[in-house]
């Protein structure tokens, strides 16, 4: 990029899981309440803001362009445009990319950017016979023509799409993503003891985390008429190992190893940042978070996407001439235990560096700066959200430790990878 990109401050609710505290609040709500605080205490008037780009993966029907909606809903004036994008988990990753080519080429100079998912209210989609059935009721004018019509109704035609219910199915691959996890664990031969430690390790740190008051340091409490929620809900205090290992395989019952305890939790929450060219936060008089340095994004086989992160990495190192034992702090977003483990194996394998990279290994990773605080594991995977968070969680965590360049990457339903390098101010 031609100019660091300053991350002016942000901010993101707790993250409960689906269905739970946060099931009242449809996504646009629970967006417009993280935005409006943010700009609040950032203290730019909205005016002063060029755009709003907002990261969903799963679109009300009733907020079309929900970046739009939210927008106005968080207060900012008529005048302000707003867009939404969509990259499955990196959505929120890429409202931020989409602010800083603009930036870059000067098409404007502070963007309000985010994600924001609620997995609770995902649309639940039926196929066209019952589409069809009601379009041909409503164009009945007589009792008898609508009851003729009734007569054609199957109970069969009350069959969801289930890839849209859950948004976790894969179109390109035909797969579950947790079997594309599964995928992962045979092909780097990990076991199911190896996935739940990991997991158990994800619970203990988060829980350390919040009980340490780490993460309050980025969350905005959401208070309503019916909830009120400070903390992330979705952490298993206390885990233990016994625990985990009583859970049965989830996606493939019979020779699997990845369970609902060591896979992401389904969750609602929202993630904000406000983004503005280095120069810009200097003529505005304001010390940033931090800083992005560079982004990359990457395609990859969509049955083996959980290892997005390895190749998203390389390609970004690669562009900014970035080797691994420079970074302080890495965020892999944990989709599942065992694809943060295959990624780790990956990143420092010769062979597949040989086979799939440039012939050079990224490196060893160092675990003790891995996910220092938990990942989605424990805190949970809002799936328009998650890349928000990992870019704003490491930003936080360099900045409290003193640190000075951070690593945020995840891997994308469908085939993809996404990697930020990040540094401290």
């Amino acid at each position: 990029m031609k100019e660091r990109i300053a991350v002016i401050e942000g901010l993101r609710s707790p993250i409960a899981k689906a269905y739970g505290q946060l099931k009242d609040l449809e996504a646009d709500t629970l967006g417009a309440i993280i935005a409006k605080e943010l700009v609040l205490r950032i203290g730019i008037d909205y005016k002063e803001y060029d755009e709003v780009i907002i990261g969903n993966v799963a679109q009300p029907p009733h907020a079309a362009n929900i970046a739009r909606v939210l927008a106005i809903r968080a207060g900012f004036p008529n005048t302000t445009p707003a867009y939404t994008v969509h990259r499955n988990c990196a959505s929120g990753m890429e409202s931020i990319s989409n602010a800083c080519a603009k930036i870059n080429s000067g098409e404007g100079s502070l963007y309000l950017v985010g994600g924001v998912e609620s997995m609770s209210n995902i649309p639940i989609l039926y196929g066209k016979n019952l589409r069809n059935l009601i379009l041909k009721l409503s164009q009945q004018k007589s009792i008898k023509g609508k009851l003729n019509t009734l007569l054609g109704f199957k109970p069969s035609f009350l069959k969801p799409i289930i890839g849209l219910i859950s948004g976790l199915t894969d179109p390109i691959s035909g797969q579950i993503m947790g079997l594309t996890a599964e995928t992962l664990a045979n092909e780097f031969k990990i076991s199911r003891a190896q996935q739940d430690e990991y997991a158990l390790n994800s619970h203990l740190k988060a829980q350390k985390a919040t009980e340490d008051g780490i993460l309050r340091n980025e969350i905005h409490p959401v208070i309503t008429d019916h909830t009120q929620i400070y903390d992330d809900d979705g952490i298993r205090f206390n885990q233990t190992i016994q625990a985990l290992s009583k859970l049965r395989p989830i996606f493939d019952r019979n020779a699997g190893s990845v369970t609902a305890g060591n896979s992401s939790q389904v969750s609602d929450a929202a993630a904000m940042l406000a983004v503005c060219s280095e120069s810009h936060a200097k003529k505005l008089g304001v010390k940033p978070l931090g800083f992005i340095k560079d982004f990359s994004y990457v395609g990859l086989d969509a049955q083996r996407m959980g290892l997005g992160p390895v190749y998203a990495t390389k390609k970004l190192f690669n562009k900014t001439k970035t080797t691994l034992d420079e970074i302080d702090l890495i965020e892999i977003n944990e989709a599942f235990a065992v694809q943060v483990i295959a990624n780790i194996q990956a990143f420092d394998s010769k062979i597949f560096a040989k086979n799939h990279l440039d012939g050079k290994t990224i490196g060893e990773i160092n675990q003790n700066i891995l996910n220092v605080n938990g990942g989605g594991v424990a805190l949970g995977h809002p799936v328009g959200m998650s890349g928000t968070r990992v870019v704003l969680h490491t930003l936080k965590e360099l900045q409290r430790k003193g640190l000075q360049k951070g690593l945020a990457t995840l891997c994308v339903g469908g085939g993809q990878g996404a990697a930020f390098l990040l540094e401290a101010q």
